[in-house]
């Protein structure tokens, strides 16, 4: 069945590329596939268990008069409820499991039953007898309600059913008669809402919703927000369209430019959008972990100053990488610019699936770049606690689930030539007038075949995105092969016939990688990549008795692969001379995001030289 993803821009918005409905993408292997079917196997039926034994669940019960008691946890305890529908819904699209529909109807039904008359639903707020919206920078009403949303457009896209977007429109309605231009003028001190009511306009066409989204954007920035932090913490210091680059907590800033980015696309905001990609350059090129990772201060789990990315405090929260995807997504969709498809390869590569474990019920709230030898596991989200299965403030598990059951909706696009691909998973693809096969053991070897099963009478144009890694790329169509330019989309244009194929090969040969020279605690160090793939030296791997902390890198020395199948599933190891403190040894390195699946222990991303 073909249904629309989580980002769906109308006819009318200004896009360069649609999202292929998710529905007809299929993911059938690779270390993405693998994790997709731990997410669906293990970690929604897990998400489920750990939202009920968390009380997240009984809270709703009690507003809606099933059950007793005072409502537990954090005032946003709703909105990881509503991430897991999202998750749920997503999931029920690929599967129809009656029994995940079960599911997704129980808790609908608890929704439904606790809303107010009026639409308002946050369950916390009712029942502590809180004032509406009177600590909004806190309270996260805004929030709840925007993945509420989120969830129930998800929902509506794969089953064609109004349950849960009844209940949503409900909830908007009730924003709309509340807030904007005349009305309550305040903000959610945490963004998200506004992405949910331009997807919610995107699904019914009501225009009301797509205003307030507007609204929210546009008198953000003007210091209203206050609630015992700096302006600068909830991104309202500088009016969107002036700022030049994020700041403040980082969860909260991407998603906002995310928001603003759907805004720009459906108004045709071409000064908003210049905006957002001064603010994305600025955050990649002065603000982004190498992995991809988003958030160098632990305080207020927060960008810094520009260069500002320590490694072993690095917080890199496993939701700034997530809200990083949503946002270079719809940036690559309204630009057609093929450095946004690169960052998000970065991210699911690197700062993302690092978030969760190989078997899918374990998860990193923050992602640091380096773990020392004896790390004291002093905070509930430390890395030296290895990843746990759930945390007192639960929003990173909730969302990796909801990526994952979403990534079919990130891999391709169309346009009115034709149909481009720009993450390489085995499957299928069927969009363009075309369906595609791709046969690829991406990101360890660079082979990926594309495969013309069907397509129609006239010509069109199918677009692979080359990495800007990979100098030397070549494409292979029935005319030879040609070397393709690494940092934008190699096109072929023909009247395409069943049995046609495209083979583009990237060289993944291994690579030393230096750090921005501003970048105080990387200096004198490289990093080791490989493809999309950073690397690390975890503790496991290395010469017995010689500390990961001592370990010092020879740059002159070749970099060799090693291929283990007996290890972590599969992969490719890298290994490079070096020194310890008794002399040379030779250096092993894993892909970063593998890291910690065997247990925590010391590992790091930027090795000093020898």
């Amino acid at each position: 069945m073909a249904y629309a993803g989580p980002v769906r821009p109308t006819e009318t918005a200004t896009v360069v590329w649609h999202p292929v409905a998710a529905g007809a993408v299929t993911i059938a292997g690779g270390p993405l596939g693998a994790r997709q079917a731990a997410n669906r196997a293990a970690a929604i039926p897990s998400g489920l268990k750990q939202l009920r034994e968390a009380k997240n669940v009984l809270n709703l019960e009690i507003a809606a008069g099933r059950a007793e008691g005072e409502a537990v946890g954090p005032i946003f305890a709703d909105s990881d409820v509503h991430k897991w529908l999202e998750a749920a819904a997503w999931e029920y699209g690929r599967s129809a499991d009656p029994a995940l529909l079960d599911d997704i109807l129980e808790l609908t039904g608890l929704l439904e039953k606790a809303q107010a008359d009026d639409g308002y639903l946050d369950s916390v707020v009712q029942l502590r007898g809180l004032e509406r919206y009177s600590e909004l920078e806190w309270s996260h009403e805004h929030y709840c309600a925007g993945h509420l949303i989120q969830a129930a457009v998800a929902y509506s896209r794969t089953t064609g059913r109004a349950e849960l977007l009844d209940v949503a429109r409900r909830v908007a309605d009730h924003l709309v008669a509340t807030f904007g231009p005349g009305r309550n003028p305040s903000l959610d001190g945490h963004p998200v809402i506004e992405m949910a009511l331009v997807e919610l306009y995107r699904e019914t066409g009501e225009r009301s919703y797509l205003d307030l989204a507007k609204h929210f954007v546009d008198t953000r920035g003007r210091g209203t927000i206050t609630g015992g932090r700096d302006v600068g913490y909830y991104s309202d210091r500088v009016p969107v369209r002036e700022a030049t680059t994020v700041e403040g907590h980082s969860v909260r800033a991407v998603y906002l430019a995310a928001g603003a980015a759907d805004v720009a696309a459906e108004t045709g905001d071409a000064e908003l959008l210049a905006a957002l990609e001064t603010q994305f350059a600025s955050m990649i090129t002065e603000k982004e972990y190498l992995t991809g990772g988003l958030g160098g201060r632990w305080e207020g789990e927060a960008f810094g100053d520009p260069f500002e990315l320590p490694n072993d405090r690095a917080y890199a929260e496993t939701c700034a990488t997530i809200g990083g995807i949503q946002w270079a997504w719809r940036m690559l969709l309204a630009t057609g610019k093929a450095g946004y498809a690169d960052q998000i390869e970065r991210m699911i590569y690197n700062g993302f699936i690092s978030g969760v474990s190989q078997a899918g019920t374990e998860y990193f709230y923050v992602n640091t770049l380096h773990l020392r030898d004896r790390s004291v596991p002093d905070h509930d989200r430390t890395p030296a606690r290895g990843r746990v299965g759930w945390f007192a403030c639960a929003c990173c598990p909730p969302n990796v689930m909801r990526t994952f059951s979403s990534l079919e909706g990130y891999l391709a696009s169309t346009d009115a030539d034709g149909l481009q691909l720009h993450q390489y998973l085995p499957g299928t693809v069927e969009a363009g007038g075309l369906k595609l096969t791709v046969a690829t053991d991406y990101p360890w070897q660079g082979k990926i075949t594309i495969t013309v099963d069907q397509a129609g009478s006239g010509e069109t144009t199918i677009g692979l995105r080359v990495p800007a890694w990979a100098e030397g790329a070549t494409l292979t169509t029935a005319a030879g092969t040609d070397q393709v330019t690494a940092g934008e989309y190699a096109s072929v244009r023909r009247t395409w016939q069943a049995g046609d194929q495209l083979v583009l090969d990237l060289p993944l040969t291994p690579r030393l990688t230096a750090p921005h020279p501003r970048v105080d605690a990387s200096r004198g160090c490289l990093a080791i990549e490989r493809g999309p793939l950073v690397y690390a030296l975890e503790q496991a791997d290395q010469a017995e008795s010689v500390a990961v902390d001592d370990l010092r890198l020879d740059p002159a020395g070749a970099l060799a692969e090693e291929r283990r199948e007996d290890l972590l599933g599969g992969v490719t190891l890298i290994k490079a001379a070096g020194s310890g403190p008794d002399g040379p040894v030779e250096l092993v390195a894993l892909p970063y995001h593998l890291w910690a699946n065997r247990g925590p222990q010391p590992m790091r991303v930027w090795i000093p030289l020898r």
